[in-house]
């Protein structure tokens, strides 16, 4: 028995639900086997045995929780014929944080200077004391802009950026640090870093700062708990002080300057600014922190005073230096993704500076990584090294949104590996407290379509339920009243129009979903069901008289291979065309969420208006015998994936667009739109070899060619570099972009062959389609019940596989040439005979200098 687990929480301290859902695992080596009941004991109280076969977000069985409260909570269970249950799980402890506005005695408080242009970071101080006794102490804190925590000198948490980008007009995070071990009877004192961050910060490609505010402030509420049951508290008020530190500026775009020479003086009283208009709430997900470090794979020193590191790796995050020197010495970092002709290119990332200085106190070597900002680079530059660069000294740091790594994919191909861990890679550089486009140019922002169509990738690979649940509730902040989803989320002004655009808006009505089937948790469409129902009215009301949509902008199929560098939105691809099949397919999706809350009246007004859309789209965009207005790959793709068409036009869209690729001699002729079905479309009308073919094609456009070119991430644009090694001339040219490797799903749920059949995993889906030449592939998956896992592998004519089915879950197994069986839970084998057809030869992987 696994402990039990509080909602999606990994560490739950300072959570914001009063009566958390409990979760927990059963590891048995019986085969078949399902629980019949549970009982929960919460500290001396029990719940007695409850008849139940569910073990995924049960109900809190007891009283709600108050602020502050601390429960330990463990778990035991029946099985089928068990007379006795099992042992008790171990313990876990779950404490809420602050649940109540009114329970926040601190204020927010910042420094006093106002002169103008002034950005630099400030340290705010109080000293306290501390009696006798102390039996645990918290502080609950955030900020309007990015801080970090220090008792007496050592970190509060680990916790990166916090506390992170929320739609801060409407919800502010708050987080809780254990601090007991920080303090010691007598004086201590606390301090507080408080940098501009998203707050105030220039962000967005128009540069503009304070977005949100004009001023910094911090808010922290420490809490001492005594063992003779009394509580003291310090809080941020009037009574603590001002200076500035070593940190001269500091910026998320544009990188930190810190001076290790300057110490905090001249302190003054702090202004005592304005509440927050926002709801402070606990996360619901994990928060950013330092993941990993790289060692840089070669330094090479390319004039006198500059070294060219690189990591190997294109990542987020920042550099950390261990360094001696004299005082003043001045050490520059700048990054970058690429090279070109064996320097930095910073095209690229357009305005942002990515610039970190360094400045040495002269005392001894001393270790320093920026606080406030982060990268996406592969390859360093550092100036003003003293003497030669030690390799050793220097180390990359990962950061990123510190989620639980839940699935994982492995074959034969070399080049196809090297694309799903791109592709993880990618997942990695943008997950940074909000699911961002990029994580290197003046723009990671959470555009809504990237996220879209890499959501179920996403919940393959890591454990995102929560964190999430937690943004899709700020892009229902954002929405307006007229169905108006933002481009991206949080939304701050900028010079690109907002407007009723299909597949970014319709992250209302899929993702919701998506992590409903992944994790088995209904939550997600019940919080965001007013907005999904807005955002398919919104679009309703765009329909004209024909039934579809005919006007107004559209990005349509983004970045289609075949548009302009400088026109992305060029798509061969009728952007009307793509908007009324978005348009009809998420009036489905809508159905189906209203029906998973009971709201079956509106599944009936919304699937009534999926039919009058589907009606309209074949009227409009397809000719009786199946052929789509737009000829292009997007179009049948959507067409055949939407259920837009006939059962007779069929079979003629998916042999024309198997067509299209044939004579595209492979190459992938889709953007955004097209670009997460197409292998899908041609799958399900019985072209598998041509679905392979194109997958491993190594032309460009494609998804190998960045591999063969040395992408260790997803390019935005499949051509980001040209086959001569130069650099897409667009203004968009990021290196680690997501959105493209939404092809991992197939990877998963194809050529592995791992899907859920029932919401969380509950029934599996086992269907292998091997093909393309590979010998071998698997796929695991973490599981709301355990992990799932499928191999398989070729052997001449037999192909052979083994399934893991976790504990309280069955599988239904479909082999190729095989009538369907239904499996328990355990360890199963099976051998098949198997021909492919159109095996072609396994490419080896590049030499790895091409890396």
């Amino acid at each position: 028995m696994s402990a039990p687990r509080f909602e999606h929480h990994t560490r739950p301290l300072g959570i914001g639900e009063r009566t958390p859902r409990l979760s927990w695992q059963v590891t048995t080596e019986r085969p078949g086997w399902r629980q019949t009941a549970y009982e929960i004991g919460i500290g001396a109280w029990t719940s007695g045995p409850v008849t139940s076969a569910d073990s995924v977000l049960v109900p809190w069985p007891g009283p709600a929780l108050t602020s502050r409260e601390r429960a330990e909570v463990r778990v035991r269970v029946w099985g089928e014929g068990d007379a006795e249950p099992s042992a008790w799980s171990e313990p876990a402890t779950v404490e809420t944080g602050l649940l109540d506005a009114g329970e926040w005695t601190a204020a927010f408080v910042g420094a006093t200077d106002d002169t103008p242009g002034d950005r630099r970071p400030v340290l705010l101080r109080r000293d306290f004391t501390v009696r006798d006794g102390l039996l645990r102490a918290r502080v609950y804190a955030t900020a309007h802009g990015l801080y970090e925590l220090e008792l007496n000198g050592a970190r509060a948490g680990d916790d990166a950026l916090a506390p992170g980008w929320t739609s801060y007009h409407h919800r502010l995070h708050y987080q809780t640090y254990d601090v007991t071990g920080l303090l010691r009877p007598g004086p201590n004192t606390i301090t507080g870093w408080l940098a501009d961050g998203w707050w105030r910060g220039e962000y967005g490609w128009n540069r503009i700062g304070e977005r949100y505010g004009a001023d910094t402030g911090l808010l922290a509420q420490l809490e001492l708990h005594y063992g003779d049951g009394t509580t003291e508290r310090v809080v941020t008020d009037g009574s603590w002080t001002w200076a500035h530190g070593p940190i001269l500026r500091s910026s998320i775009y544009d990188g930190e300057h810190h001076d290790a020479r300057v110490t905090p003086a001249g302190r003054q009283p702090v202004r005592v600014l304005p509440p927050a208009t926002a709801e402070l709430i606990a996360p619901a997900g994990p928060p950013v922190r330092r993941i990993e470090t790289l060692a840089p794979v070669t330094v090479t020193r390319v004039d006198d005073d500059t070294h060219l590191l690189d990591f190997g790796q294109n990542l987020a995050g920042r550099l950390r230096l261990t360094v001696d020197g004299p005082a003043g010495t001045r050490i520059g970092l700048r990054h970058a993704e690429v090279l070109e002709n064996g320097r930095l290119c910073t095209r690229p990332i357009r305005t942002a500076a990515a610039n970190d200085v360094y400045i040495l106190d002269g005392t001894g070597t001393s270790t320093w990584e920026p606080r406030f900002t982060y990268h996406g680079f592969r390859y360093a530059e550092i100036t003003g090294w003293p003497g030669d660069l030690d390799p050793a000294r220097v180390a990359a740091v990962v950061c990123h949104d510190d989620l639980t790594p839940a699935g994982g994919f492995t074959c034969s191909d070399p080049l196809l590996q090297r694309l799903h861990d791109n592709v993880r890679w990618s997942m990695r550089g943008n997950f940074v407290s909000v699911p961002t486009d990029c994580p290197q140019r003046d723009e990671r922002l959470g555009w809504t379509g990237d996220l879209q169509v890499f959501a179920p990738t996403a919940a393959f690979l890591y454990d995102v339920t929560g964190g999430l649940t937690d943004w899709l509730a700020d892009v229902a902040a954002e929405t307006g009243d007229d169905g108006l989803v933002p481009l991206y989320v949080p939304h701050i002004p900028t010079t690109f129009p907002q407007f009723h655009c299909a597949v970014w808006g319709d992250v209302t009505t899929v993702v919701p979903l998506v992590l409903h089937d992944r994790s088995g948790d209904t939550r997600p469409v019940t919080g965001g069901y007013e907005t999904a129902r807005a955002w398919v009215e919104g679009c309703r009301r765009l329909l004209d008289d024909r039934d579809v949509i005919s006007h107004g902008l559209q990005l349509g199929d983004w970045l289609d291979p075949a548009a302009p560098p400088d026109r992305p939105q060029q798509a061969r691809t009728d952007p009307y065309l793509v908007a009324t099949a978005y348009l009809a397919h998420s009036a489905r999706l809508l159905a189906r969420q209203a029906t998973l809350i009971g709201k079956t009246d509106d599944a009936t007004v919304h699937t009534e208006l999926a039919h009058r859309v589907t009606a309209g789209f074949r009227r409009e965009f397809v000719t009786a015998s199946g052929r789509c207005a737009s000829d292009t790959q997007t179009a049948y793709a959507l067409a055949l994936c939407f259920d837009l068409l006939l059962p007779g036009q069929r079979a003629h869209a998916g042999e024309r667009l198997a067509q299209l690729v044939r004579e595209a001699e492979f190459r992938i002729g889709t953007g955004f739109a097209g670009t997460p079905l197409i292998l899908d479309a041609l799958t399900a009308t019985g072209h598998l070899e041509e679905a392979y073919r194109l997958l491993l094609s190594t032309d460009c456009p494609s998804w190998l060619y960045p591999v063969t070119m040395g992408a260790t991430t997803i390019w935005e644009r499949w051509d980001s570099m040209l086959p001569d090694g130069t650099i897409n001339p667009g203004d968009m040219t990021s290196f680690n972009h997501y959105a493209l490797g939404a092809v991992a799903d197939w990877l998963h749920r194809t050529v592995a062959g791992l899907a859920p059949a029932a919401a969380g995993y509950r029934s599996l889906r086992i269907a292998p389609q091997p093909g393309g030449g590979l010998t071998r592939a698997s796929a695991w998956h973490l599981t709301p019940y355990g992990k799932a896992s499928v191999t398989w592998r070729r052997e001449g004519a037999t192909l052979h596989v083994e399934v893991t089915v976790p504990p309280g879950c069955d599988a239904d197994v479909a082999l190729p040439g095989q009538t369907s069986v239904t499996v328990g839970s355990g360890e199963h084998t099976f051998a098949v005979p198997f021909r492919p057809a159109g095996d072609d030869p396994i490419r080896p992987l590049p030499p790895r200098e091409h890396f």
